[in-house]
C-alpha cells in the first residue's frame, strides 16, 4: 500500500558544497520507483509516495545514487507522513511566548541508547535547550543556530547516529505539503 513519506537529507546545497538542483534530486527518487516526487527548498527535503518496502530501499539506494553520480556522500533520514505530523504535533517547546524562529527539530536516523542520551549534558550551551523524544531531538536555540554548541557533530558523536536539522517553518511547511491524509 503507497504511502506518503519525507526524506530528509544531511548536508545538500550548504554553503556551496554538495550543489544538487532538486530537479535532479527528484529524477533520482522518481527512478527509484518513487510517486508524486516533490522537493521542498534547496536543503534535501523530498516528499514521495511509496509502499513501505521501497521506502526502506531509498534510505540507501538514493544516497548510493548521488555518490555515483555527483561524487559525495549525503545521509538520508526518513520519516512517514504520520511520523511527521507528530513530530510537529509534540514539540515541547511551543508556546504562546517562543518565537518559532529559534526552534528547530534534529531528525536522528535511529532511537539513541538511554546511555547515550543519559551521556549528554544539559548544559553545553547555556541559552539552548533540547529535548530528546524518540528519534527527535528538539531544540529551543534562542542564541541562534549559528551560535549554538548543540550542533550536528556534537550529537552525532554522542549518541552514534545520524542527524539532520530542519527549522520549525521549514517542519510544518513539509506538514502542509503532506496535507491533512
Amino acid at each position: 500500500m503507497l504511502g506518503s513519506h519525507v526524506a530528509l537529507m544531511r548536508g545538500i546545497n550548504v554553503g556551496g558544497k554538495n550543489k544538487l538542483p532538486m530537479k535532479d534530486l527528484v529524477a533520482l527518487f522518481e527512478e527509484a520507483g518513487c510517486r508524486e516526487v516533490r522537493s521542498y527548498i534547496q536543503s534535501g527535503n523530498v516528499i514521495f509516495e511509496a509502499d513501505p518496502e521501497l521506502a526502506d530501499r531509498v534510505r540507501t539506494d538514493v544516497p548510493r545514487a548521488i555518490a555515483e553520480r555527483f561524487g559525495y556522500s549525503v545521509p538520508l533520514v526518513l520519516r512517514t507522513a504520520r511520523e511527521l505530523r507528530e513530530v510537529a504535533a509534540r514539540n515541547p517547546f511551543v508556546t504562546e511566548a517562543a518565537d518559532p524562529k529559534h526552534l528547530g527539530v534534529g531528525f536522528l536516523s535511529e532511537a539513541p541508547s538511554p546511555a547515550a542520551v543519559a551521556s549528554l549534558d544539559p548544559a553545553r550551551s547555556s541559552v539552548d535547550a533540547f529535548a530528546i523524544v524518540g528519534k527527535e531531538i528538539f531544540l529551543h536555540l534562542p542564541g541562534g543556530m549559528a551560535r549554538t554548541k548543540l550542533t550536528t557533530d556534537y550529537f552525532d558523536r554522542r549518541l552514534g547516529t545520524i542527524m539532520t536539522t530542519r527549522n520549525w517553518r521549514t517542519v510544518n511547511k513539509l506538514v502542509e505539503m503532506l496535507g491533512s491524509g
